[in-house]
């Protein structure tokens, strides 16, 4: 099915089933143990081994000598795979980084070696026998140390609208400002993991991947094997956040390891390992510059953005990638640049570039709107725009910003905010508030399904779209029995698998769009196919509890299997020319208060409320929890989340998640969440857009610009820990 204009009048209107706050029906498998991860699947395979992986002890260099004498001859062991006995391996498409390293090192705690042994203890205590010789290379370990070797980047082109140089000398207020956000770890809360077994040269995997396409790409790439010989199957997935998006050391090693053993192997990558052994978010450098009338307009808007690392190609936390779509501003100008860096890969996690920019652009706003005398929430308003700037600026689908702005600013109760920092107190806690924008992008990816009608009249559908704890199945199940007329039980979703029609998977806030429209086009062809067997017209058919109405017809649905299950699939195709002429965005806006302690400058959160519109809720109840498991994100990235680099070393000295601390239940207050009315016909044939990310954007500004209207303090250096504050917080007179 071809989507290529705005989507009609179609069965998901009517929101019987789609919309409805339902609980996942995944959530009684996982509260009772019945849903198995990748590490539990004792069921799939017998005679496992288990792998333990052994990582680099040096960030850059070559590996001289190693000695496996020792390792061989301990208790258990099965085999050894190094880069000594695997032959030539290739790279992914997604990750730049070798899986295995030898002898060339590329970062700390890369795999070096895997040992298999019959228990997971016996490969511990073997791979700890292991005996590496290395030759260490000088490293750039300092983003602000490598900032003035940065070159553009090719993934984020500058941009230039009109003269900013000089409408920004000539504003009447001005901004310039410098914003640093550290590197950051998904601290997901499954490892990677993953079981492999070979069968003859077909390896299966059972793992834990974002998107099947992409890791069954990446792994025959990398194995040198084509993709029709692996399957992967993930389907129940702890956490990802854009780690998990393709396969990683975990993966590659098991079938390295198992088809050494000769012999299934599970893998769990261990926690220590996974900050530097996998990607991370890296750390970025930001200048914002903002020029303004007196009443507010905004007329210049300049942000550059310094990333690092490991190849000039790699992945760029792309800074600007907001700015261009949030703001009106004749005069503009955004440019990223990316420095080499000898750290472990940087790669996408949650809104990467929306959520880094906005920390900084979003203070930068607060600061202006201070500048100027005017409410924050008025300054964002004032700048609201209909499309993107330029000449070949492109129109919104649909943009609910103000509405987002206006909702949370009442909900919140914002009219109460004491503008002048630092004057409201309740005993020794300094009371702030503060607020933030949100944006991510919204747009769809071409995917598959199937759908099955079975005899029994249960509809089977089968796509390998993931579940990350997202609610895929629960909004898939929807908006299949919507689409046939169905009881939401009489829907047996099946997913992660690469035998099922592929998806664009959970990346990037587009799962949920891009799966439910590859549902709908695959269930508008089943309807097609049961109206034909039956003799109806398929084109004024409705199908509804159970059955098909057409003219004066009504039919049981079980009528058009009685003599076979019925299958169709398909493909929804977004097409380009339609798609790209239209900026597809979701908007959100955050508001947050917060106290700190005038002695210790600990910052408690004490109520956030975000207004989102992202297109039509497919579920109310798994909406928000996507927004309040974003929201909490973002107060780990605003006060405590931080990869501590040791730049003599070269490696992240926090390497587990006892010293790079989440927020806990106890950090989190109450969280309230508002959905703006946004359908969307032009993202769409359900004309829902993704929510995920978007809850996470503006977090942490808002946690920021609150902390400054409580203490007068304004940090621009994430996290804002309380050593940033301490030295600088006003005189306690008790």
């Amino acid at each position: 099915m071809d989507f290529h204009s705005p989507a009609g009048t179609n069965p998901i209107d009517q929101e019987q089933v789609v919309g409805q706050a339902t609980v996942r029906i995944d959530g009684p498998l996982k509260t009772t143990g019945q849903a198995r991860y990748a590490y539990e699947r004792h069921d799939v395979v017998a005679n496992q081994a288990y792998g333990y992986i052994l990582g680099a002890a040096i960030p850059t260099g070559r590996i001289t000598g190693i000695d496996l004498t020792d390792a061989r001859e301990a208790p258990g062991v099965v085999a050894i795979v190094t880069h000594e006995n695997v032959g030539k391996l290739g790279i992914g498409v997604f990750i730049n980084t070798p899986p295995l390293g030898g002898p060339r090192i590329d970062h700390y705690h890369q795999a070096v070696a895997i040992v298999v042994a019959e228990s997971f203890e016996q490969a511990r205590a073997a791979a700890a026998l292991i005996k590496i010789d290395y030759e260490r290379d000088a490293g750039q370990f300092d983003l602000a140390a490598g900032k003035d070797t940065a070159r553009l980047s090719d993934q984020q082109p500058a941009s230039q609208v009109g003269d900013f140089e000089g409408a920004f000398a000539s504003a009447d207020v001005t901004l310039d400002q410098t914003y640093t956000t550290p590197d950051q770890s998904h601290a997901m809360m499954e490892p990677h993991a993953t079981i492999a077994t070979w069968e003859g040269d077909r390896v299966t995997l059972w793992t834990s991947q974002q998107v099947i396409a992409w890791a069954t790409r990446d792994l025959a790439t990398i194995l040198g094997i084509p993709e029709e010989n692996i399957r992967a199957s993930s389907p129940y997935i702890g956490g990802g956040f854009g780690v998990k998006v393709t396969v990683m050391s975990d993966a590659v090693m098991a079938a390295l390891a198992a088809r050494e053993a000769g012999r299934p192997v599970r893998v769990a990558l261990q926690r220590p390992l996974i900050a530097n052994n996998t990607t991370h978010r890296g750390a970025t450098i930001q200048r914002v510059r903002l020029g303004a009338t007196q009443d507010g307009k905004l007329t210049a808007i300049g942000h550059e953005g310094w990333a690092g690392n490991l190849t000039w190609d790699g992945f760029c936390e792309s800074v600007t990638i907001p700015t261009p779509s949030l703001y009106a501003g004749a005069n503009r100008m955004t440019a990223m640049r990316l420095a080499r860096l000898d750290l472990p890969e940087a790669s996408s996690m949650r809104a990467p570039g929306e959520t880094t920019g906005l920390m900084g652009l979003e203070i930068a706003m607060d600061e202006l709107a201070e500048k100027l005398g005017m409410d924050p929430v008025e300054l964002r308003i004032a700048n609201d725009m209909d499309a993107e700037p330029g000449e070949d600026g492109l129109p919104f689908s649909t943009r609910h910003f103000v509405e987002c702005l206006r909702t949370g600013a009442e909900r919140f109760g914002w009219s109460q905010r004491n503008a002048t920092p630092g004057t409201v107190r309740e005993d020794n806690w300094l009371i702030g508030m503060g607020m933030a924008s949100a944006i991510r992008g919204a747009a769809g990816r071409d995917s598959a399904a199937r759908v099955r009608l079975e005899r029994n009249g249960t509809l089977t559908v089968e796509t390998d779209m993931t579940d990350i704890g997202t609610g895929s199945y629960t909004i898939i199940a929807q908006t299949a029995a919507e689409m046939m007329g169905l009881p939401l039980g009489r829907v047996d979703v099946r997913l992660g698998d690469s035998d099922f029609p592929a998806t664009y998977g959970s990346i990037g806030q587009r799962g949920a769009t891009s799966s439910t429209a590859a549902v709908f086009a695959a269930c508008t062809k089943l309807r097609e196919r049961i109206a034909q067997r039956l003799g109806l017209d398929s084109a004024d058919a409705t199908f509804s509890n159970g059955e098909i109405l057409s003219g004066d017809s009504r039919v049981p649905l079980t009528e058009a299997v009685s003599d076979g299950a019925i299958e169709a699939e398909d493909k929804l195709v977004f097409e380009q020319d339609f798609y790209t002429s239209m900026s597809m965005q979701s908007f959100g806006a955050h508001f947050v208060e917060v106290a700190v302690d005038i002695d210790t400058g600990e910052t408690r959160v004490r109520r956030m409320v975000a207004a989102c519109a992202a297109g039509r809720i497919l579920n109310p109840i798994t909406a928000r929890s996507q927004v309040i498991g974003a929201m909490t994100m973002g107060v780990g990235a605003a006060l405590t989340e931080e990869l501590a680099v040791d730049k003599r070393h070269g490696f992240f000295v926090n390497h587990d998640l006892a010293s790079y601390e989440v927020p806990v239940h106890a950090d989190i207050p109450h969280q309230e969440v508002i959905f703006v009315d946004d359908v969307d016909p032009a993202v769409s044939p359900t004309k829902a857009k993704g929510i995920g990310e978007l809850g996470l954007t503006g977090v942490a500004p808002a946690i920021a610009n609150a902390i400054y209207n409580a203490t007068g303090i304004r940090v621009r250096d994430y996290p804002i820990t309380l050593d940033k504050l301490i030295d600088r917080l006003p005189r306690n007179p008790g």
